[in-house]
């Protein structure tokens, strides 16, 4: 049984992975130093130093429970390749199904073969493949790590000496996973296998989205039979600009040296917006409300960062990044003898709600000599401008700026389109 300091902690970081999505919190807060300005934009609220094995057991199995030892997740997992390219699709379901209360039983049920009826009466038949993955208890959670929604797994070695790194979000009856795979690699020029390995390089990403429904979150079963609602709508047109919003809301954090901790963000940073943008220094990919990032090569020399970010609806943003360290060397006796295993460093898991709109008014700004610095000899130069502007004629002024497409010209139809909008 856990401590009452323990019980306490877990009670108050369990509220953070659930009203205060939408609520905040209304507790007394403890205001963190700002890089950017003297009002701070997060805020403590639960923290705790590194419990004891078994309370941070405790926790972790109540959030196992609460989040994901739901039962049968059915979903479609589709494979990418480096470059963004499916290459592989398997309906399958991940169940984990408790079989006491400090027990839970994780298989895999992959369809191998199904037989579609033609007649109305009839049903269709699947063929499946159950496989035993692992059995869970509260002092052996395997390599898996929570906070609050979010979940990771990994990083962990495969037999054919990849890693894996799996990411996963919940909300509501569905769920957001994401498996990273990196492989060995050398440098160019030197040859592979002749000395330990220099890093480790993306060449698959596997993405499910998954629900407890009876059927795979598809356009057909979701048209079919709408999600209610506090339920996620996997397959919706998602513009864009969505994830460009005010969010605001709460985020939990973990570390090995300051343990469990609790944020109120009030709002968003710029910089903070990674769900937004995509760096060239990480492999991305974005499929409408899902958004994932990672290192395309990691290194002993960096902490690698794995990202997912979801937006199971239009009000709300949900992501989770882990700090992952590879190829650390295993020394001994002044000596390298190996490599240690790869370990996950931190965990971060964000529950946004939107807020509001961006102010966009500072991104139109006229246009100006870069050249120059003084904001003078540019608005001089704005002026002449618009002066010769005004001196063309009306005829001069169409055709050089404003010319008119060809009607019957169906390459620039896209554009005529877009420009109506």
């Amino acid at each position: 049984m856990p401590s009452a300091k323990a019980a306490a902690l877990i009670r108050g970081l369990l509220v953070l992975s659930s009203s205060a999505v939408a609520n905040g919190f209304v507790l007394p807060l403890q205001s963190l130093p700002s890089s950017r300005n003297s009002q701070d934009s997060h805020r403590s609220l639960a923290s705790t130093s590194i419990p004891s094995e078994a309370d941070d057991a405790a926790l972790q199995w109540e959030l196992f429970n609460k989040h994901h030892a739901k039962g049968s997740w059915k979903g479609i997992w589709t494979s990418y390749d480096f470059i963004g390219d499916g290459i592989d699709e398997t309906v399958a379901s991940v169940n984990l199904t408790p079989k006491g209360p400090t027990q839970i039983e994780h298989t895999h049920t992959i369809v191998v073969g199904a037989k579609r009826s033609d007649c109305a009466t009839c049903f269709d038949s699947m063929e499946t493949k159950t496989l035993p993955v692992a059995e869970y208890t509260p002092d052996d959670l395997k390599k898996s790590r929570f906070a609050a929604c979010s979940m990771v797994n990994g990083p962990s070695l495969l037999r054919s000496g990849a890693m894996a790194t799996e990411l996963v979000l919940n909300h509501g009856d569905g769920r957001v996973r994401v498996i990273f795979q990196h492989a060995p690699v050398w440098e160019q020029g030197v040859e592979p296998g002749s000395c330990p390995p220099q890093g480790l390089k993306l060449f698959r990403t596997l993405i499910s989205r998954e629900a407890l429904r009876d059927a795979p979150p598809t356009a057909d079963t979701e048209a079919a039979n709408p999600p209610s609602e506090g339920n996620p709508i996997f397959n919706r047109p998602v513009p864009p600009f969505n994830w460009f919003k005010k969010w605001g809301g709460t985020a939990w954090t973990w570390g090995k040296q300051k343990g469990n901790q609790g944020w109120a963000v009030e709002e968003m940073e710029d910089e903070d917006a990674w769900q937004g943008v995509t760096p060239v220094d990480s492999w991305n990919l974005r499929m409408g409300s899902i958004h994932v990032q990672c290192p395309s090569v990691t290194t002993d020399a960096a902490t690698g960062i794995c990202r997912l970010a979801w937006l199971p609806d239009d009000e709300t943003l949900l992501r989770v990044e882990a700090g992952v360290t590879v190829l650390q060397p295993l020394i001994e006796d002044d000596a390298m003898v190996g490599f240690e295993l790869p370990s996950l460093t931190s965990l971060r898991c964000d529950m946004m709600k939107k807020t509001g709109e961006l102010d966009r008014e500072k991104e139109f700004v006229p246009s100006r000599d870069l050249n120059k610095d003084d904001g003078t000899n540019s608005g001089e130069q704005e002026t002449k401008i618009a002066t010769k502007t005004s001196s063309e004629t009306p005829t001069t002024k169409q055709s050089q700026s404003n010319p008119k497409p060809p009607e019957n010209d169906s390459t620039s139809k896209p554009i005529r389109d877009s420009l109506s909008l």
